[in-house]
């Protein structure tokens, strides 16, 4: 991969290689550490400030932590080598809490190479973005494949997982791809919800969450609903009952902010967590 292609949405993640290496609670331990008080820390998907990311790298890692946020989840590279994001990512004290990563560095001989790039910039979640896949069969060999996945880099304590996009929950053969997808998946691949995408493609995401306790380690948190501008807690999404789910049997590591939207993306990031400190959640 070029970690110095420029990507959109779907193919903003084809000109990269990604995800990493780490040990990670289990749910029952999360679970325990948030009825002590303790918060699920969050992250932003760098695809939120894609533009300014092209030219000024560095700079918007340092945004993202001086707001207070305490990750990134990368969706390219930006023409960085792995050592150059780790040390960027050290500079500002913060983590890689996630990849999205192209499906076709994460099958045959490109997955030796994304675990290793993933070690160093130190991620343990593998997030495969999208995949082309039209029938029931398609998704049903796509989840073999994954639990696989799951398999090959569990001894680097890494977990591969899909976010998943509005069609998604259209049905096929009777069926919604997500749910075909996820009912034959182990639980070690991680069912990253996008709840804005969720509720574009007709489904409620807090019902969608119900369904699969103990899999939403990572999770797209964007506001849905109220206009471009609009940050959570002012758009018309379940909150309290989406965090009330994450923060318990969802077994969420990481919630992820995405704001995809506003026209000067680094007041939309920073809008997003004084509406998160208000909430309490920050």
């Amino acid at each position: 991969m070029n970690p110095n292609t420029t990507i959109n949405r779907r193919d903003f993640i084809r000109a990269t290689t990604l995800a990493a290496a780490g040990v990670a609670l289990g749910v029952a331990e999360l679970q325990a550490a948030q009825a002590g008080g303790k918060k699920i820390p969050w992250g932003v998907q760098l695809y939120s400030l894609r533009d300014q990311c092209k030219t000024d790298l560095p700079g918007m890692l340092k945004v993202v932590s001086d707001t207070g946020f305490k990750g990134v989840e990368f969706a390219g590279y930006h023409w960085r080598s792995a050592k150059e994001l780790r040390k960027m990512l050290d500079d500002n004290g913060i983590v890689a809490c996630g990849t999205h990563t192209p499906y076709e560095t994460v099958v045959g001989d490109k997955l030796k190479d994304t675990i290793e790039f993933n070690k160093t910039i130190g991620n343990k979640f593998l997030i495969v973005p999208s995949m082309n896949a039209r029938t029931k069969q398609d998704w049903l060999d796509k989840a073999k494949l994954f639990n696989d996945l799951a398999d090959k880099v569990k001894p680097e304590g890494m977990y591969v997982g899909y976010h998943e996009h509005a069609p998604d929950f259209k049905k096929i053969e009777g069926e919604t791809p997500w749910d075909i997808f996820f009912g034959n998946t182990k639980p070690e691949v991680i069912m990253q919800l996008d709840v804005s995408n969720c509720s574009d493609g007709g489904s409620d995401p807090v019902a969608i969450l119900k369904k699969y306790p103990g899999r939403t380690r990572s999770i797209h948190m964007k506001a849905h609903g109220a206009g471009p501008e609009a940050v959570i807690g002012e758009d018309k999404l379940n909150w309290p009952e989406i965090f009330a789910w994450c923060e318990g049997p969802g077994g969420t590591q990481w919630f992820v902010l995405e704001h995809e939207t506003s026209k000067d993306p680094v007041d939309a990031v920073k809008r997003s967590f004084a509406a998160l400190k208000k909430m309490g959640k920050v």
